[in-house]
């Protein structure tokens, strides 16, 4: 990140699936929006309150955008983490426009209220399999769920 950007997290849920697209050049585009809503407890009612919901219309790049749109779906929640962008443009009519988005740098689904199970993909791999610690059994039999980490 340069000096002068806005860093901003997002913690909220999707309200579409992701749209994949590919630039001309072949870049990986997936454009989405997270919605949140803060919630606070009313003593007075002893129920939980809504407050006014925020959208957030959010853009990833190159392999995080086709991560995002192999992993993640309407309703998913997420934490983000990028920086507020302002795009400017006139429309057909001569008309200035402005908004402002978030230029993903990481996401992934929050475990708050739900459980996920990773696929780890690799860019690139410098050797097979075996020389991966990670997939250490330490002597036992399977999948190495019950094996000790390598550290």
């Amino acid at each position: 990140m340069s000096f002068g950007e806005t860093p901003i997290t997002i913690v909220g849920n999707l309200t579409g699936d992701p749209e994949l697209k590919f630039t001309d050049g072949g870049a990986a585009l997936a454009k989405f929006t997270i919605a949140v809503t803060p919630r606070t407890f009313d003593r007075a009612s002893n129920a939980w309150k809504d407050g006014t919901t925020a959208f957030y219309r959010c853009a990833a790049w190159r392999t995080l955008a086709e991560h995002v749109a192999d992993s993640l779906k309407k309703g998913s929640r997420v934490v983000a983490s990028g920086r507020m962008r302002q795009h400017d443009w006139k429309t057909d009519e001569g008309e200035n426009r402005s908004m402002l988005a978030v230029e993903v740098d990481d996401i992934g689904a929050s475990v708050r209220f739900t459980t996920v199970t990773i696929n780890a993909k690799r860019a690139a791999q410098s050797g097979p399999a075996g020389d991966d610690p990670w997939a250490a059994t330490n002597g036992t039999s399977g999948n190495g769920a019950d094996a000790e980490p390598p550290f």
